[in-house]
């Protein structure tokens, strides 16, 4: 028997068969059904905002298993410094490479120069700022993920973010990870809590007496921490609402069945994690079974990728590339691989997706870590109206408008007309006052 679903696209309806696939890791059930997770996440929230630290305290007890009282809730600096100081050195060069990766890239995004458009008597501009504070959430629970500090960080401070702050839950013998410490203290980032999951976004967004309020969250989490995301958004701004990682792969003849199969499984390893794989070559799909099998052998932990697979996963026998493109803008995957001969022509076809890996030595892992553009991206199909974390969404924008005499005067009567046809008189007065010639 398989260890993945197999769908044959000329004989069922393949988009609503992956639907129901993804149906347990979409975000629908979690905003239109009103779920458990959500009332106790609301629950939450409230007691934060009454008892503060305490609240904090007490629920990273009862969830974490971890005796952090109040006043042990930030990480000194000295200990930070230490974690930096200990860390193994190749590990430190590898996050000096992803930092320099993810800064380069940003540094890119950001070298744009805002020019004034100057017409009929007046100036028109946009002056950017960015957000004064922003939290980043890193998970640690099952492993520490030490690459979602730099992916948020690095754009928010290529943006300008003057104060950065992480959290992380306290599950190494009551004490943030060492590793997450030596990111952020090489990152230069001093603020780092010893709290995850909901009760940390809470405090960040409401603020306690230990924790200053941010203006913006970023970072994954489970979906506590996500649901907290959306439920205090608007009394902060967040990047997204996102859920599990996803990954689809279009395949086509000139596709190693040994990469794509790799490529999978590193998805399916998150547990959970879906992958996907679009491909009209039957004897890809074969030697890709092959591989999943010989690879889930080789892993020193494949029970949580092989029930990824079973329940999250698919192949797709599809009729030809243009049935892959119509499918793929269905799904709206975070992370789209395209293993074609083609693969530029082809992803140019494709309008949703978190982020697109071209070609045979794209693997999507290089995006997870050194790549460049942030890993934070939007999950569940929501690709079709989110994008990724970059330095451009820690910036606020703020027009800047300017006329002259001559120029209002140009456009006096048409707001004039405008506004009397709201019923708004003294919105037309306060233009039109202005181009009144006094009489002698």
């Amino acid at each position: 028997m398989p260890v993945i679903r197999l769908i044959d696209a000329a004989r069922t309806d393949a988009a609503a068969e992956l639907r129901e696939i993804r149906r347990p890791l979409l975000l629908d059930r979690l905003i239109l059904d009103v779920p458990a997770e959500a009332r106790i996440v609301q629950e939450i929230i409230a007691d934060v905002r009454r008892r503060g630290d305490v609240a904090v305290s007490e629920i990273t007890a009862r969830v974490d298993q971890a005796n952090v009282p109040p006043e042990a809730v930030r990480v000194p600096v000295d200990r930070i410094e230490q974690a930096r100081a200990e860390a193994p050195p190749e590990l430190m060069s590898a996050a000096r490479k992803a930092i320099d990766a993810v800064r380069s890239f940003q540094e890119h995004l950001m070298d744009q120069v805002d020019r004034p458009l100057r017409m009929d008597g007046k100036t028109l501009s946009v002056r950017t700022r960015a957000v004064r504070r922003v939290g980043v959430c890193v998970p640690g629970g099952s492993a520490p993920l030490l690459s979602s500090a730099i992916h948020g960080a690095v754009p928010a401070q290529v943006a300008g973010v003057k104060e950065l702050a992480i959290v992380a839950p306290p599950r190494h013998r009551n004490d943030v990870h060492p590793v997450i410490l030596a990111v952020a203290g090489e990152l230069g980032i001093h603020e780092v809590y010893r709290m995850g999951g909901a009760q940390a976004i809470a405090a960040l967004a409401i603020g306690t007496e230990r924790v200053p309020r941010v203006d913006k969250i970023v970072g994954p989490g489970n979906v506590y921490g996500q649901l907290a995301k959306r439920f205090l958004y608007g009394v902060i701004d967040i990047d997204m609402f996102a859920g599990p990682s996803e990954v689809l792969i279009i395949a086509d003849s000139s596709a190693n069945a040994a990469y794509v199969a790799a490529d999978m499984l590193a998805q399916a390893e998150h547990d959970p994690g879906c992958a996907i794989l679009l491909t009209d070559r039957q004897e890809l799909i074969d030697a890709v079974l092959k591989e999943l099998d010989r690879q889930l052998a080789a892993m020193p932990r494949p029970d949580g990728a092989r029930r990824c697979l079973e329940q999250y996963g698919a192949i797709v026998r599809v009729r030809d590339m243009d049935e892959a493109v119509v499918l793929a803008d269905d799904i709206a995957p975070e992370h789209l691989e395209i293993a074609t001969a083609e693969a530029r022509a082809l992803a140019d076809r494709i309008d949703s997706a978190g982020a697109i890996f071209l070609g045979h030595y794209t693997p999507e892992s290089a995006g997870d870590y050194v790549a460049g553009p942030s890993h934070v991206l939007p999950t569940g199909g929501t690709a079709r109206f989110w994008s990724g974390v970059s330095a451009l969404g820690f910036l606020r924008r703020t027009s800047l408008i300017e006329y002259t005499p001559e120029g209002l005067a140009r456009d006096a009567a048409a707001i004039d007309t405008l506004a009397t046809a709201e019923y708004l008189d003294a919105h037309a007065r306060s233009a039109t006052i202005r181009t009144y010639k006094p009489t002698t």
